[in-house]
């Protein structure tokens, strides 16, 4: 039988979609680990390693532009515009290019998470082409309108030659694929014991619920008011930004070494943007979330309703995060709407279904 090569072809938008691929791949990487995983992304090998402990290859390709951004919040829609317009121009030469290695290398099914461009590289290189995700790049740009309703019908066009979409979620219809089938909550798993970094970062003593995470993915914010951590002398505020003042209550996390979700068992809250990953991940571990809003951004408004609905929550504007004295962190979290949590097996579900095909 011959070896089982697996091709992950990954967004190119900050990390989260870089690292929930990641965490999937290490799950079938576990059930199967004489699988081939190839990782097509722009993403740092780096940040592929710190998700993924076996082999992979790291084929370093861009399918698609998601949202060029300054930092989590701030879009650039004319940059977005023109790099889209230059993916889609270029789009039989990208395919062609990749059907070639994809042949080359034997590979058996293509997995995307989620560039539009993966679907009809599957296709014309004769193998299946699945997808995973909670929303579709065409459902983000079609919001925007104008010339991006012309980029959004492309989108939709390439994603409707999808075999089979696994659909996470907090998610948009995604009705553009022709075969979908729903998952649970996936995410990655903390790599380092609860205790041992209370021990390191001297949290024994501070409560759980003054213990606040905060991140805001790949791209950070640049502007965060860090100085209010000095209103809250008891509480123990975590940052992953090297860069932030010295202050006796804010511990500043190198994410060489850690990563937000081997916090997450140890924090009380958590403060960030809207987006899956962190979210997925912090229902996962039944973390309350405060989340900012997030305008411009269509995936935002499903996004803060999942949580509304399977959460403690809390959903504060800008101003109250960069202007305000925090005073949001003093009032209650309120409760989810919904009793029933969601299913968390979403990684499993996914790696098995990918194993099964190649085993068959």
């Amino acid at each position: 039988m011959p070896q089982p090569i697996l091709y992950l072809a990954i967004t190119n938008h900050g990390f989260g979609h870089a690292t929930r691929a990641a965490a999937i791949a290490a799950e079938i990487q576990r059930l199967a680990p004489d699988m081939v995983l190839i990782l097509a992304t722009t993403a740092p090998r780096s940040v592929l390693e710190a998700y993924l402990p076996g082999d992979f290859i790291h084929r370093p390709r861009g399918f698609d532009v998601g949202v060029v951004q300054s930092d989590s919040l701030t879009m650039d829609k004319p940059a977005t515009l023109t790099r889209l317009k230059q993916i889609r121009d270029q789009q039989r030469s990208l395919i062609a290019s990749e059907v070639t290695f994809l042949k080359q290398n034997r590979v058996g099914l293509v997995l995307g998470d989620i560039p539009p461009l993966a679907a009809p590289m599957a296709k014309a290189a004769g193998v299946p082409g699945w997808m995973m995700g909670n929303f579709g790049w065409d459902f983000i740009y079609r919001d925007w309108g104008g010339e991006f309703v012309e980029m959004s019908d492309w989108i939709g066009e390439c994603f409707s030659q999808c075999d089979r979409l696994f659909r996470m979620p907090f998610h948009e219809a995604m009705s553009a694929f022709p075969s979908v089938e729903d998952v649970g909550l996936t995410g990655v798993n903390p790599r380092v014991d609860a205790a041992e970094l209370k021990s390191k970062f001297g949290l024994e003593e501070t409560p759980k619920e003054n213990i606040v995470l905060m991140t805001f993915g790949g791209l950070g914010l640049d502007r965060i008011p860090y100085e209010n951590v000095q209103h809250f002398p008891d509480w123990t505020f975590i940052c992953f930004d090297l860069s932030a003042p010295d202050f006796s209550n804010l511990i500043k996390i190198d994410d060489r070494f850690y990563r937000p979700i081997d916090f997450m068992p140890l924090s009380g809250r958590l403060i960030s943007k809207p987006g899956y990953s962190t979210f997925s991940e912090a229902c996962r571990f039944d973390v309350p979330i405060i989340s900012l809003t997030r305008e411009g951004f269509a995936e935002a408004p499903i996004l803060l309703e999942g949580i509304q609905n399977y959460a403690a929550h809390q959903i504060i504007t800008p101003d109250d995060f960069f202007k305000g004295n925090w005073d949001f962190l003093t009032q209650p979290m309120n409760p989810p709407r919904q009793s029933a949590p969601l299913a968390k097996d979403g990684n499993s579900t996914i790696a098995q279904v990918v194993v099964d095909y190649f085993e068959i």
